[in-house]
Protein backbone atom coordinates (compact mmCIF):
# COMPACT_ATOMS: atom_id res chain seq x y z
CA UNK A 1 0.00 0.00 0.00
CA UNK A 2 2.80 2.43 0.86
CA UNK A 3 4.62 1.12 -2.60
CA UNK A 4 7.61 -0.07 -0.56
CA UNK A 5 9.18 -3.04 -1.45
CA UNK A 6 8.22 -5.76 1.13
CA UNK A 7 12.33 -6.74 1.52
CA UNK A 8 12.81 -3.48 2.62
CA UNK A 9 10.09 -3.54 4.92
CA UNK A 10 11.20 -6.37 6.66
CA UNK A 11 15.02 -5.04 6.40
CA UNK A 12 17.83 -6.48 8.48
CA UNK A 13 21.58 -5.95 8.75
CA UNK A 14 23.63 -7.45 6.34
CA UNK A 15 26.54 -9.60 7.71
CA UNK A 16 29.26 -7.20 6.55
CA UNK A 17 31.62 -5.87 9.85
CA UNK A 18 31.27 -2.67 10.71
CA UNK A 19 34.66 -1.95 9.67
CA UNK A 20 33.65 -3.45 5.83
CA UNK A 21 30.28 -0.77 6.28
CA UNK A 22 32.53 1.88 6.19
CA UNK A 23 35.55 0.81 4.14
CA UNK A 24 32.48 0.54 1.26
CA UNK A 25 30.88 3.32 2.25
CA UNK A 26 34.57 5.16 1.60
CA UNK A 27 34.56 3.09 -1.54
CA UNK A 28 31.25 4.51 -2.83
CA UNK A 29 32.00 8.45 -2.29
CA UNK A 30 35.31 8.15 -4.44
CA UNK A 31 33.61 6.32 -7.49
CA UNK A 32 31.51 8.78 -8.11
CA UNK A 33 34.58 11.43 -7.76
CA UNK A 34 36.63 8.87 -10.04
CA UNK A 35 34.46 6.12 -11.10
CA UNK A 36 37.46 5.18 -13.66
CA UNK A 37 39.09 3.63 -10.77
CA UNK A 38 38.67 -0.16 -10.92
CA UNK A 39 39.65 -2.59 -7.91
CA UNK A 40 43.58 -2.11 -8.22
CA UNK A 41 43.30 1.99 -8.64
CA UNK A 42 40.72 1.93 -5.65
CA UNK A 43 43.32 -0.31 -3.55
CA UNK A 44 46.04 1.99 -4.39
CA UNK A 45 43.75 5.04 -3.23
CA UNK A 46 42.76 3.70 0.13
CA UNK A 47 46.22 2.27 1.18
CA UNK A 48 47.27 6.00 0.87
CA UNK A 49 44.35 6.93 3.02
CA UNK A 50 45.67 4.71 5.46
CA UNK A 51 42.91 2.02 4.81
CA UNK A 52 44.90 -1.96 5.04
CA UNK A 53 43.38 -3.16 2.56
CA UNK A 54 44.69 -5.63 0.02
CA UNK A 55 43.01 -6.05 -3.61
CA UNK A 56 41.10 -9.21 -2.76
CA UNK A 57 39.05 -7.42 -0.12
CA UNK A 58 37.97 -4.25 -2.10
CA UNK A 59 37.44 -6.35 -5.21
CA UNK A 60 34.59 -8.56 -3.30
CA UNK A 61 32.76 -5.26 -1.76
CA UNK A 62 33.10 -3.30 -4.90
CA UNK A 63 31.06 -6.32 -6.57
CA UNK A 64 28.72 -6.39 -3.51
CA UNK A 65 28.13 -2.75 -4.60
CA UNK A 66 27.82 -3.24 -8.31
CA UNK A 67 30.41 -0.87 -8.87
CA UNK A 68 33.14 -1.46 -11.65
CA UNK A 69 35.62 0.97 -13.45
CA UNK A 70 34.36 2.76 -16.04
CA UNK A 71 36.18 2.17 -19.62
CA UNK A 72 35.93 0.82 -22.80
CA UNK A 73 36.68 -3.05 -22.07
CA UNK A 74 35.20 -6.57 -23.11
CA UNK A 75 32.79 -6.64 -20.60
CA UNK A 76 31.48 -5.45 -17.49
CA UNK A 77 27.33 -5.77 -16.66
CA UNK A 78 26.68 -9.33 -16.91
CA UNK A 79 23.27 -10.55 -18.27
CA UNK A 80 22.44 -13.45 -16.88
CA UNK A 81 22.55 -16.50 -19.38
CA UNK A 82 20.22 -16.84 -22.17
CA UNK A 83 18.67 -13.10 -21.54
CA UNK A 84 18.60 -11.45 -25.01
CA UNK A 85 20.81 -8.23 -24.78
CA UNK A 86 19.10 -5.14 -27.27
CA UNK A 87 21.44 -2.49 -29.43
CA UNK A 88 22.05 0.58 -28.16
CA UNK A 89 19.74 3.34 -30.04
CA UNK A 90 20.53 6.75 -28.83
CA UNK A 91 24.22 7.34 -30.56
CA UNK A 92 23.72 10.86 -32.24
CA UNK A 93 19.43 10.94 -31.44
CA UNK A 94 18.17 14.01 -30.36
CA UNK A 95 16.39 14.49 -27.34
CA UNK A 96 13.82 16.95 -27.99
CA UNK A 97 10.64 16.25 -25.68
CA UNK A 98 9.01 14.42 -22.33
CA UNK A 99 8.82 10.84 -22.93
CA UNK A 100 10.64 9.88 -25.83
CA UNK A 101 13.43 8.46 -23.70
CA UNK A 102 13.39 6.76 -20.43
CA UNK A 103 16.78 5.22 -18.86
CA UNK A 104 17.29 2.97 -15.67
CA UNK A 105 19.80 2.38 -13.44
CA UNK A 106 20.29 0.78 -9.73
CA UNK A 107 23.31 2.22 -7.06
CA UNK A 108 24.35 1.55 -3.70
CA UNK A 109 22.67 3.41 -0.54
CA UNK A 110 24.57 2.85 2.61
CA UNK A 111 22.96 2.65 6.09
CA UNK A 112 24.72 2.79 9.85
CA UNK A 113 24.16 -0.58 9.76
CA UNK A 114 23.84 -2.35 6.31
CA UNK A 115 23.01 -0.88 2.45
CA UNK A 116 20.36 -1.16 0.34
CA UNK A 117 19.56 -0.96 -3.29
CA UNK A 118 18.37 1.99 -5.20
CA UNK A 119 16.96 1.98 -8.83
CA UNK A 120 15.20 4.77 -10.84
CA UNK A 121 13.44 5.75 -13.61
CA UNK A 122 14.29 9.15 -15.19
CA UNK A 123 12.90 10.55 -18.33
CA UNK A 124 15.91 12.11 -20.33
CA UNK A 125 14.30 15.31 -21.45
CA UNK A 126 13.28 16.88 -18.25
CA UNK A 127 15.52 14.74 -15.80
CA UNK A 128 11.56 13.64 -14.19
CA UNK A 129 12.22 11.07 -11.57
CA UNK A 130 9.41 8.84 -12.62
CA UNK A 131 9.39 6.28 -10.07
CA UNK A 132 12.01 4.38 -7.58
CA UNK A 133 12.14 1.81 -5.50
CA UNK A 134 14.44 0.78 -2.51
CA UNK A 135 15.09 -3.00 -1.86
CA UNK A 136 17.96 -4.96 0.04
CA UNK A 137 18.89 -7.73 -2.81
CA UNK A 138 19.78 -7.27 -5.87
CA UNK A 139 16.33 -9.76 -7.70
CA UNK A 140 15.08 -8.14 -10.40
CA UNK A 141 11.72 -8.02 -8.36
CA UNK A 142 12.02 -4.07 -7.39
CA UNK A 143 13.35 -2.76 -10.95
CA UNK A 144 9.97 -4.44 -12.22
CA UNK A 145 7.56 -2.93 -9.61
CA UNK A 146 9.03 0.65 -10.57
CA UNK A 147 8.84 0.32 -14.01
CA UNK A 148 5.06 -0.39 -13.48
CA UNK A 149 4.54 2.66 -11.61
CA UNK A 150 6.10 4.34 -14.23
CA UNK A 151 4.16 3.10 -16.80
CA UNK A 152 1.36 4.11 -14.85
CA UNK A 153 2.21 7.73 -15.65
CA UNK A 154 3.16 7.55 -19.31
CA UNK A 155 5.00 5.59 -21.71
CA UNK A 156 8.45 6.52 -23.47
CA UNK A 157 9.49 5.60 -27.39
CA UNK A 158 12.57 4.55 -25.84
CA UNK A 159 13.49 2.89 -22.82
CA UNK A 160 17.50 2.80 -22.28
CA UNK A 161 19.09 0.62 -19.71
CA UNK A 162 22.60 -1.12 -19.01
CA UNK A 163 22.77 -4.49 -19.46
CA UNK A 164 22.28 -5.84 -15.62
CA UNK A 165 20.82 -9.07 -15.08
CA UNK A 166 17.81 -6.84 -13.79
CA UNK A 167 16.87 -5.62 -16.89
CA UNK A 168 17.54 -8.20 -19.15
CA UNK A 169 15.18 -10.84 -17.62
CA UNK A 170 12.66 -11.61 -20.01
CA UNK A 171 9.77 -10.35 -17.06
CA UNK A 172 11.53 -6.56 -17.57
CA UNK A 173 12.38 -6.53 -21.26
CA UNK A 174 8.69 -8.64 -22.02
CA UNK A 175 6.93 -5.59 -20.27
CA UNK A 176 8.55 -2.93 -22.28
CA UNK A 177 8.22 -4.94 -25.17
CA UNK A 178 3.99 -5.51 -24.73
CA UNK A 179 3.88 -1.84 -24.44
CA UNK A 180 5.49 -0.69 -27.81
CA UNK A 181 8.29 0.73 -26.35
CA UNK A 182 11.86 0.17 -28.12
CA UNK A 183 14.54 -0.98 -25.83
CA UNK A 184 17.64 0.34 -25.88
CA UNK A 185 20.97 -0.92 -23.70
CA UNK A 186 24.06 0.69 -23.08
CA UNK A 187 27.50 -0.41 -24.55
CA UNK A 188 30.08 -2.79 -22.85
CA UNK A 189 32.15 -0.82 -20.69
CA UNK A 190 29.90 2.33 -21.44
CA UNK A 191 28.13 3.79 -18.65
CA UNK A 192 28.19 7.22 -19.74
CA UNK A 193 25.84 5.84 -21.82
CA UNK A 194 23.65 6.36 -19.30
CA UNK A 195 24.70 9.68 -18.31
CA UNK A 196 21.83 11.38 -17.09
CA UNK A 197 20.97 8.91 -14.40
CA UNK A 198 24.78 8.88 -13.06
CA UNK A 199 24.24 12.45 -12.47
CA UNK A 200 21.14 11.71 -10.80
CA UNK A 201 23.04 9.24 -8.53
CA UNK A 202 25.93 11.68 -8.14
CA UNK A 203 23.22 14.38 -6.95
CA UNK A 204 20.89 12.30 -4.19
CA UNK A 205 24.39 10.99 -2.57
CA UNK A 206 26.03 14.39 -2.46
CA UNK A 207 22.84 16.64 -1.35
CA UNK A 208 21.15 13.73 0.61
CA UNK A 209 22.72 10.12 1.33
CA UNK A 210 25.68 11.42 2.58
CA UNK A 211 24.30 14.06 4.80
CA UNK A 212 22.05 11.40 6.97
CA UNK A 213 23.00 8.38 8.93
CA UNK A 214 19.72 6.08 8.46
CA UNK A 215 19.81 3.43 10.51
CA UNK A 216 17.05 1.47 8.99
CA UNK A 217 15.37 1.33 4.96
CA UNK A 218 12.25 2.33 6.12
CA UNK A 219 13.74 5.63 7.37
CA UNK A 220 16.28 5.49 4.58
CA UNK A 221 12.66 4.92 2.67
CA UNK A 222 11.22 7.60 3.73
CA UNK A 223 14.06 10.65 3.76
CA UNK A 224 14.39 9.92 -0.08
CA UNK A 225 10.66 10.38 -1.06
CA UNK A 226 10.86 13.82 0.47
CA UNK A 227 14.48 14.39 -0.94
CA UNK A 228 13.26 13.11 -4.52
CA UNK A 229 10.13 15.27 -4.11
CA UNK A 230 12.54 18.02 -3.51
CA UNK A 231 14.93 17.11 -6.69
CA UNK A 232 11.46 16.63 -8.95
CA UNK A 233 8.77 20.20 -8.02
CA UNK A 234 11.31 22.49 -6.29
CA UNK A 235 14.95 22.15 -7.40
CA UNK A 236 15.70 24.33 -10.27
CA UNK A 237 18.35 22.78 -13.16
CA UNK A 238 20.75 24.96 -14.42
CA UNK A 239 20.28 22.33 -17.97
CA UNK A 240 16.82 22.98 -18.03
CA UNK A 241 17.25 26.87 -17.96
CA UNK A 242 16.47 27.09 -13.66
CA UNK A 243 13.07 25.17 -14.32
CA UNK A 244 12.30 21.80 -12.42
CA UNK A 245 11.70 18.37 -13.71
CA UNK A 246 8.13 18.94 -13.06
CA UNK A 247 7.77 22.01 -14.86
CA UNK A 248 9.46 20.41 -17.82
CA UNK A 249 8.05 17.04 -18.02
CA UNK A 250 3.81 18.52 -17.47
CA UNK A 251 4.72 21.50 -19.43
CA UNK A 252 5.37 24.95 -18.11
CA UNK A 253 1.33 25.47 -17.63
CA UNK A 254 1.03 22.25 -16.14
CA UNK A 255 4.30 22.48 -14.00
CA UNK A 256 2.75 23.90 -11.34
CA UNK A 257 -0.91 22.48 -11.53
CA UNK A 258 0.72 18.61 -10.98
CA UNK A 259 3.04 18.66 -8.68
CA UNK A 260 1.96 15.34 -6.97
CA UNK A 261 4.83 13.29 -7.02
CA UNK A 262 4.63 9.68 -8.03
CA UNK A 263 5.77 7.86 -5.13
Amino acid sequence: MLGLHRSTCYYEAVPESAANLALMRRIDEQYLRTPFYGSRRMTVWLRGEGEEVNRKRVQRLMRLMGLEAIYPKRRTSEPAPGHKIYPYLLRNVAVTRPNQVWSADITYVPLRCGFLYLVAILDWYSRYVLSWRLSNTLDGVFCLEALEEALQIGRPEIFNSDQGAQFTAREFSGRLETAAVAISMDGRGRALDNVFVERLWRTVKYEYVYLHDHVTGVACHAGLTGYLKFYCEERPHQSLDYRTPAEVYWGTSLGRRNRQYHQ
